[in-house]
Parts: structure tokens; C-alpha cells; sequence
């Protein structure tokens, strides 16, 4: 009797895990950005979000951090949101090379 007690309550404790509900998206910035780039489709949310663990992967691994700051630069020429399947694929590139350093703002 004491087994199927133990084995309902961890049953119990499973579902009610499982039914808890997730954080607003407005306190998850960055599904958030997702949801807006993707009209809150699930299939492109999805996409989105193996993109980006992918792009930080990659990140991670070849310890490409100047390359963040290139594709982020590049993206906000456009002002539009980037969405994280166009940065997995800049990150990627091989053709993009380190800018150069910004000149600081001389007064005159």
C-alpha cells in the first residue's frame, strides 16, 4: 500500500509540473523577439529557437565573439528585428572578416 501512495504522489507531482504554467513572455525577452519576428506561429518559433541554440553553440565552440559584434552591427543598419536563423547564418559566414575599429568622436 505504501508503494502505490509513493508511486500516485509521484504522479501526481509529474502532472502538476508538466501543468505549471510558463512566465509571461514579457519577462522573456527573448522569446519575445521570436514571437514578434514570428507572428506567434509555433512553427517558426521553433525554427527560431534551434537556430539560436545553434548560433551560440557555434559561438561557444569556435569562440567567435568579434563575430557577434559584426552581425549585430549589420543588422541594425536595416532597423528591422534580426531573427536568429539570418544570425546562425552570419555567424556562419566564412566571407565576414573583423571591422575596423570605430574612430573615436573628436571635438573640435
Amino acid at each position: 500500500m505504501m508503494t502505490r501512495l509513493i508511486l500516485a504522489g509521484l504522479i501526481l507531482a509529474a502532472a502538476g509540473s508538466a501543468a505549471r504554467p510558463r512566465s509571461a513572455p514579457l519577462y522573456d525577452q527573448v522569446l519575445l523577439n521570436i514571437g514578434i519576428v514570428c507572428k506567434w506561429n509555433n512553427a517558426c518559433i521553433a525554427r527560431q529557437q534551434r537556430a539560436m541554440k545553434s548560433a551560440l553553440g557555434y559561438v561557444k565552440k569556435q569562440g567567435a565573439a568579434w563575430k557577434v559584434e559584426v552581425c549585430n552591427r549589420n543588422s541594425a543598419r536595416n532597423g528591422t528585428r534580426k531573427d536568429w536563423i539570418g544570425f546562425n547564418n552570419c555567424i556562419r559566414n566564412t566571407a565576414i572578416r573583423r571591422a575596423p575599429p570605430r574612430a573615436a568622436n573628436r571635438r573640435r
